[in-house]
C-alpha cells in the first residue's frame, strides 16, 4: 500500500468516527481454571497469541476487550479490525495475530500498545472455560509509511507529521461544499473515481479509516469493490487506491492512499517452498524510477532473522525477472513438519509462516516499509517405500531391501506367508533384519529369510525346477503416535531341484563295479573317494578301471586297491566295502554316499587298517610244503595265529604289539613283523622244536608320515587312511635285528624295537612338516 499527501493545513484530530457493528457482551473469568498453555508474544509489527486446541477438538474463541465492551473476533469483523485468526492443525494450536493498530488496542503515542483478550475454551463435556489475556508491547518507531499485507487484510499507515506544512501552498481539490463538513473518502479504480462518500459509507463497503496519536490508518480486506489486480514483475498484485480529505479551518487537506499486496500463495517445487513479490512495488508511486529497494529481510512466525541466521537454515532470497523469490527448504527449522497415514500410506507435509520485510526509499529519501505475512504449506507428500529383491538363489536365502523409510518410522512386525512375527520373534526364527541409513534422512531395512524356513512355500513347477515363494507384509509405525501403515513384497526364486547321481553297484570275484547313467546336471557334483576327487590321475595311480561312453559311467574297483574297508576276516571269507561320495562342486559339502559291501573268499591278503591293526593271511606251504601252520609265531613268540588250516595262517595284531618294529623317515612310517615257522626234529626219545634256524615271512605296513597324528607304541594308533601292505618272500635266515631299509642319500632314519606291552611306555614321533 502507499499514500500521497500534500502540504497545507494542520491536523488536530485525535479520533475518527466510523461504522462498526456493536458486539458488546459480558466477559467473566471461571472461578477455578485448569492450567492451559497460552503463549503471548510481542512481534515486530503485531501481537501473537497461541493456545492449544483442547481435547474436545473445538477451536478456541477470542474476544477483544476494551473500555466499551467485549467484541468477538469473528472472521469478517476480525479482518476489518486488524485481527488474523488461524488454526495450525499440525501443531494443534490456534493462533491470533493482532495489528498494533487493531480496533480495541490502547495506543500511547504510537509507541506503547496494550491489549486485552478473552479466550474461551470448550472442554470435553461441552463446558466453557474463560481466560483473561493481557499484554503491553513497546514498539520501535514506525517508518513514515508502513504497509502490511496480512493473510486476510491489507493495511497502510502514514505519519501525520507531514500534514503540518512549513511552507508552500495547499493543493486544491474541487469538492462540493456540502461534502467538506466532515471526513470524506473517494475510491479510484483504473483511473475511474467513485462518488465522494462519508467514512460511514466507506466502512459499509469494507474500507476503514482511523486516526491514532500520530498516524492515519487505512485498512481493507482483499477482493473489495474498486480493487484491481495487476501484473508487476510477473507477479499478480491487488491494488486499492483511496483519497481521504477533510476541512481544517479554511484548508482542505487531501491524503492519497495506495495499497498494493502480492497475491502469490507460494508454491512447492519438491524441495523448497517459494513465495514471490515484485522487486519494486510500482503501484505505490506514479513513476517506477521514484523507488529503490534498500533492505530485504525475512524470517518466520513474525520474527525477522539476521542474514547469517536465515542462511544457516537454508533460507534464500533471490531476484528473478523483476521479482523477489523467498524460499525455505522442506522441513527446515522454523516451520512445522507432520507425518500421518492417508489412504493407507505414509504422507508428510510441511508448513511455515513466512515473514517478509522490504524497505523502499523514494527520491525524497522517505522510507516505505513493506511487511508481508504468508502462510505456506506443501501438499501432502507421499513417501512410498520400494522393495528390491536381492536374492541370490544359490545362497538359498531370500534377501529383500525395503527403502525410502522416513526417519520417524520403525518396523514393528513382519507377516511371512500369512504368519505374523514381531521383529524380535522373526530374528529368533532365523531371519536377519538390519536397519541401514540412506540419503535424505531416510532409512532402509534389509531382511534375509532362509529358503528352508518353515513358512517359506515350496512348489515343483516342472522337471528339476523347484520354486520358493515368500509373501511379506511389512507393518511400519509412525512415531510417536504409533500410527501404522503397511507395505507388501512378493518374492520368488527358482532352484534346480536335482538330486546327486545314484550309483548302481555289483559284486564281482575280484572287486566291485559302480555304474550310473549320465544326466544333464552331473556337472554340479564331484565324485570323491575319501578326500580325493575321482580324476583320471587318481584312477591311474590306484589301479581303478574307469570307462565312459555317451550314456553310462562305469568304475571297476579291483580288490585290495586303495579305498577298501575290510571286516570280519577269516580263512574262509571276508567283507570288503568300497564307498563313493558325491560332493557339491560349489560348496564342497558331501551330499550323498554310495557304498557297496561284498563277501569275498579268502586266499592270501595283508590289510593295514587306519586303526593300526595288521591282518595277514598267508599260505606258508608255498615256501615249505611240509610246514605246519600251527607252529608259526610272530616276532613275539607269544603271538600265535588266530586261525590256521592245512596251509594257511591268519594273524591279526596291533602295530604296537607282538614285537612289531618300526622305522621313520621324512615321508613314511614303516611297521614290520615276521611270521616265523620252525622245523620239528625227531630223536629216539621224543620230538624237539629248535629255533636255531627258521623260515621267516616279513610283513610290513607303510603309512605316510603326514597322515599320522601321533605314533604310539603302547597306546592307540590313529591314521587318516589305511596303510600299504607288503609281504616279503619267505627266506630261511638266522634270527637277527631288523635291518633298516635303504633310503635316499642324506635321508635320516631311526629304528625302534617295540617294548613289551606290559610296560605302558610309548614313544611319540611328530612329523616335521617344515622338512617335508
Amino acid at each position: 500500500m502507499a499514500f500521497g499527501f500534500v502540504s497545507g493545513g494542520v491536523l488536530f484530530l485525535c479520533a475518527v468516527s466510523f461504522a462498526l457493528h456493536d458486539f458488546k457482551s459480558s466477559f467473566q473469568q471461571s472461578p477455578s481454571l485448569p492450567q492451559v498453555p497460552i503463549e503471548v508474544e510481542c512481534k515486530d509489527r503485531s501481537l501473537f497469541i497461541s493456545v492449544d486446541v483442547p481435547p474436545s477438538g473445538v477451536e478456541p474463541r477470542f474476544e477483544a476487550v476494551d473500555a466499551t465492551g467485549v467484541y468477538p473476533v469473528i472472521d469478517l469483523y476480525g479482518a476489518r479490525c486488524g485481527y488474523t485468526y488461524s488454526v495450525n492443525p499440525l501443531l494443534g494450536r490456534a493462533i491470533l495475530r493482532a495489528s498494533y493498530f487493531s480496533c480495541h488496542t490502547d495506543n500511547q503515542n504510537d509507541e506503547v500498545f496494550s491489549f486485552m483478550f478473552g479466550v474461551i475454551i470448550t472442554d470435553e463435556r461441552g463446558g466453557e472455560l474463560f481466560f483473561n489475556v493481557s499484554k503491553t508491547c513497546s514498539v520501535s518507531p514506525f517508518s513514515p509509511r508502513e504497509i502490511t499485507c496480512e493473510e486476510n487484510y491489507m493495511e497502510v499507515s502514514v505519519t501525520t507529521d507531514p500534514l503540518c506544512p512549513t511552507a508552500g501552498s495547499v493543493k486544491g481539490f474541487s469538492v462540493p461544499r456540502r461534502s467538506v463538513e466532515a471526513w470524506q473518502v473517494m475510491l479510484t479504480q483504473d483511473g475511474q473515481q467513485s462518488e465522494v462518500m462519508s467514512t460511514e459509507d466507506a466502512a459499509a463497503l469494507g474500507y476503514f479509516i482511523m486516526i491514532t496519536p500520530g498516524r492515519l490508518v487505512f485498512r481493507t480486506t482483499f477482493g473489495q469493490p474498486y480493487a484491481s489486480v495487476k501484473m508487476v514483475g510477473g507477479v499478480a498484485v491487488e491494488v486499492i487506491q483511496a483519497t481521504v480529505f477533510f476541512r481544517q479551518n479554511w484548508v482542505v487537506v487531501m491524503v492519497e492512499l495506495v495499497a498494493s499486496c502480492s497475491l502469490d500463495q507460494g508454491f512447492f517445487d519438491g524441495y523448497r517452498l517459494q513465495w514471490r513479490t515484485p522487486a519494486v512495488m510500482t503501484p505505490l508511486v506514479a513513476s517506477p524510477s521514484e523507488l529503490r529497494s534498500e533492505y530485504i529481510g525475512m524470517g518466520v512466525n513474525g520474527n525477522l532473522l539476521d542474514e547469517q541466521n536465515w542462511l544457516d537454515r537454508g533460507y534464500s532470497v533471490t531476484f528473478s525477472e523483476g521479482a523477489i523469490v523467498s524460499s525455505i527448504p522442506f522441513a527446515s527449522l522454523g516451520g512445522t513438519r507432520k507425518s500421518f497415514v492417508m489412504e493407507g500410506m505414509y504422507h508428510e507435509l510441511y508448513t511455515v509462516q513466512l515473514t517478509y520485510q522490504q524497505t523502499l526509499v523514494d527520491q525524497n529519501g522517505v522510507d516505505t516499509k513493506y511487511n508481508a505475512f504468508q502462510q505456506m504449506a506443501t501438499p501432502a507428500i507421499p513417501r512410498i517405500p520400494f522393495s528390491i529383491n536381492q536374492t541370490t538363489p544359490d545362497e538359498r536365502v531370500f534377501t529383500v531391501y525395503l527403502g525410502n523409510i522416513p526417519f520417524d518410522v520403525e518396523l514393528v512386525s513382519l507377516e511371512l506367508n500369512g504368519q505374523e512375527f514381531s521383529v524380535s520373534a522373526a530374528m529368533q526364527m532365523g531371519c536377519s533384519i538390519t536397519r541401514v541409513p540412506q540419503d535424505n534422512n531416510t532409512f532402509a531395512y534389509i531382511v534375509m529369510v532362509p529358503f528352508d524356513a518353515q513358512f517359506v512355500v515350496k512348489q515343483h513347477i516342472g522337471e528339476s525346477l523347484l520354486e520358493y515363494s515368500l509373501e511379506i507384509k511389512w507393518t511400519l509405525n509412525i512415531l510417536p503416535q504409533m500410527e501404522p501403515y503397511y507395505y507388501f513384497s512378493s518374492l520368488s526364486a527358482l532352484i534346480l531341484d536335482v538330486v546327486p547321481p545314484i550309483f548302481e553297484s555289483m559284486c564281482a570275484n575280484n572287486g566291485i563295479r559302480f555304474m550310473r547313467a549320465y544326466h544333464e546336471y552331473d556337472y554340479l557334483w564331484d565324485i570323491v573317494i575319501g578326500h580325493y576327487p575321482l580324476t583320471q590321475q587318481l584312477v591311474s595311480e590306484r589301479g581303478y578301471i574307469m570307462s565312459n561312453d555317451s550314456n553310462t559311467f562305469i568304475l571297476d574297483v579291483p580288490l585290495f586297491t586303495i579305498g577298501y574297508l575290510y571286516e570280519n576276516i577269516t580263512l574262509q571269507q571276508f567283507y570288503g566295502t568300497f564307498e563313493l561320495l558325491t560332493r557339491n562342486a560349489k560348496t564342497l559339502e558331501i551330499e550323498q554316499s554310495s557304498g557297496k559291501c561284498c563277501l569275498f573268499q579268502t586266499t592270501e591278503l595283508l590289510v593295514c587298517s587306519a586303526e593300526g591293526v595288521m591282518t595277514v593271511v598267508s599260505d606258508i606251504t608255498k615256501a615249505v610244503p611240509t610246514a605246519d601252520p600251527a607252529r608259526t609265531t610272530l616276532l613275539d613268540p607269544s603271538c600265535r595265529p588266530q586261525e590256521t588250516d592245512e596251509s594257511r595262517v591268519l594273524f591279526s595284531f596291533g602295530l604296537n604289539t607282538c614285537g612289531t618294529r618300526f622305522q621313520v623317515d621324512q615321508q613314511y612310517v614303516t611297521y614290520e613283523n615276521e611270521i616265523i615257522f620252525h622245523e620239528l626234529y625227531s630223536t629216539d626219545s621224543k620230538p624237539v622244536i629248535t629255533r636255531d634256524a627258521a623260515y621267516r615271512i616279513t610283513v610290513r605296513c607303510i603309512y605316510p608320515v603326514h597322515g599320522i597324528e601321533s605314533l604310539y607304541v603302547d597306546r592307540k594308533f590313529r591314521a587318516e587312511t589305511p596303510g600299504i601292505g607288503q609281504i616279503k618272500d619267505p627266506v630261511m635266515v638266522p634270527p637277527q635285528v631288523f635291518k633298516p631299509m635303504q633310503l635316499q642319500k642324506q635321508t635320516v632314519m631311526k629304528t625302534y624295537q617295540a617294548a613289551p606291552a606290559m610296560k605302558q611306555e610309548y614313544v611319540r614321533v611328530r612329523p616335521n612338516r617344515a622338512r617335508q
